[in-house]
């Protein structure tokens, strides 16, 4: 069974998003009481498809799912853990970064969202570190080229070996005429603080920097001789752990198993609809009839536990709808449920915040949402009868581009606690006071805990539009139409611009230059043309330029 389970079905060759560590075929994931220990050991011919072959530790997508599973399983399995070693289990070499030859070959599309996942796994690395007591460390034993060197740079700590060879690199500009793509500038600047000349030579340096220079200039934190390299990091290792979080007992996350057809992917809790002919997705969240209370052992809700089962299939589907549906411009997002019930239930995730495993659960709520912030899809809510737009839900309204709301007896939509603190965006803001920037008194002016009608919600600033019953159909109709008609590349541009209102963080500035500098560059005949620099690495010839700058 391969890693990726790529399975053919109606709606073409789809990509699978589930493992576990029994499936790794690219890592290893080594549990030593506080420690964990992730070693790249990518095999050459276990790629996501044929073509190329992963040399030196280099990834494609199929790694990178695979890291991600393993940071987000540490959390949830392993939350005893108090530092996660990334090492190489290969001699004289860390990773070669992002397959060349798989990044000339794949579509445009591909290449950006494959950027922008390996820059999601890097963000929850750091995310873990922040938030989750996991503190990550790299353990550079050999030269860290691109991507190489950007995983370490997610990391808290880099240690390089120092054996006078290996060094750390960002050689895309040189070799491929491209960029870091998964943020390895943006840290360089904004986290490690590099000084902007020194920053300029790494980054068109090809060969890279390597020993006391790369100390010096803040590259990596410490170069250790090759003869004590692994027994100084795991020293250092352990002083951060310390004796880890043994108070926490983790829990199995379960495999999702959803059903896949032509006409969409359904899951316990989640439903996602294809209408490929009119180039929209209907994405549903149901809520049970009934939610367990939170038991006095939080964690032993497990991973059936509704707030995270739901999250995690609404991650799956938002991943599914990137890569395996490209031509899905719009999605509608709908819920149905008893609004009571979500309230209920946001109280409780606020009432037990302090316990390891309902922190996680929000940490991960606050993941996907981010996930959905940096989609490339245009998202209306579209708020009914039987409608759950509640707290933690209600979430998934403010995240969306546009909402729309009928204006009958029942229909309503509630804020909670969950609103207003623990689910901010990249910005650092949490939605309410992104959409409310220019008004941020009217925040406080919004009732909480109580079901709000659709005048009501109009008047709060709630919702885009309250429509009666008589021209809900063709509002909602024309409207759905009309998005669908539009430019999908002017769209992608317009929501990237007017999602992130407000303070720019780090997080904001690497998705903004992804989508601004790689949906260009990697359309850019120099790049990708006949004669361009990711299409002719490796051959005699070396790639030509047009040379007026733009």
């Amino acid at each position: 069974m391969s890693t990726l389970e790529i399975a053919k079905n109606p709606t073409g060759d789809a990509i699978c998003f589930e493992t576990d560590p029994s499936r790794y075929r690219h890592m290893k994931l080594e549990i030593d009481g506080p420690i964990a220990r992730i070693k790249l050991d990518v095999q050459e011919n276990e790629g996501l498809r044929p073509g190329y072959e992963l040399k030196l530790n280099s990834y494609d997508l199929s790694v990178d799912i695979e890291l991600a599973d393993a940071v987000n399983r540490l959390r949830f399995e392993h939350p005893e853990v108090g530092a996660v070693v990334i090492a190489s289990a290969r001699e004289g070499v860390f990773s070669a970064g992002a397959n060349i030859f798989m990044l000339g070959s794949s579509t445009h599309a591909f290449k950006v969202n494959f950027c922008k996942f390996t820059n999601e796994t890097r963000l929850a690395i750091e995310d873990a570190t922040e938030n989750s007591g996991q503190v990550y460390v790299a353990a550079i034993n050999g030269t860290a080229s691109g991507g190489g060197y950007e995983l370490p740079l997610a990391c808290k700590e880099i240690y390089l070996v120092d054996d006078r060879k290996s060094a750390v690199a960002l050689p895309e500009v040189p070799y491929l005429g491209v960029l870091a793509g998964t943020g390895g500038l943006t840290r360089l600047a904004d986290k490690r603080k590099i000084r902007r000349d020194r920053a300029d030579i790494c980054a068109t340096l090809a060969e890279g920097i390597k020993g006391k220079r790369a100390v010096e200039w803040g590259l990596v934190d410490a170069v250790i001789p090759s003869s004590r390299f692994e027994a100084e990091v795991d020293s250092r290792a352990r002083r951060i752990a310390g004796t880890g979080h043994a108070d926490r007992r983790g829990i199995a996350l379960e495999p999702l198993d959803p059903e896949v057809s032509a006409d969409g992917v359904r899951y316990r809790h989640v439903r996602l609809a294809l209408e490929p002919h009119s180039r929209v997705a209907r994405l549903e969240v149901c809520v049970p009839d009934s939610l367990p209370r939170v038991p006095e052992d939080p964690a032993s809700a497990g991973a059936g536990w509704f707030p995270l089962r739901a999250f995690r299939e609404i991650d799956d589907a938002l991943l599914r709808l990137r890569f395996n549906h490209p031509e899905i411009g719009l999605v509608l997002i709908t819920t149905r449920g008893r609004i009571e019930n979500l309230l209920d239930l946001d109280n409780q995730l606020v009432q037990h915040r302090n316990h390891w495993f309902v922190n996680e659960v929000v940490q991960h709520m606050k993941r996907v949402l981010k996930r959905l912030d940096v989609t490339a899809k245009s998202f209306f809510s579209v708020i009914e009868a039987g409608s759950c737009f509640a707290g933690s839900l209600f979430e998934l309204a403010i995240a969306s581009d546009r909402a729309y709301m009928l204006d009958a007896d029942g229909v309503a939509v509630a804020l909670s606690e969950m609103n207003t603190g623990p689910l901010p965006m990249g910005n650092g803001l949490t939605r309410l006071q992104s959409r409310f920037l220019g008004a941020p008194d009217q925040i406080a002016r919004i009732p909480r805990g109580q079901a709000l009608q659709a005048s009501d919600a109009q008047q709060h600033g709630l919702v885009t539009a309250a429509i009666d019953g008589l021209d809900w159909e063709d509002e909602i109709r024309l409207a759905v139409e009309e998005r669908a008609s539009l430019s999908p590349d002017a769209l992608t541009g317009l929501e990237s611009n007017l999602r992130f209102a407000g303070p720019e963080t780090m997080e904001t500035k690497i998705f903004g230059r992804l989508s601004a500098w790689q949906n260009w560059i990697f359309q850019r005949p120099n790049a990708v043309g006949p004669r361009g620099a990711l299409t002719t690495y490796g051959q005699p010839q070396g790639a030509e330029f047009d040379w007026r700058r733009t």
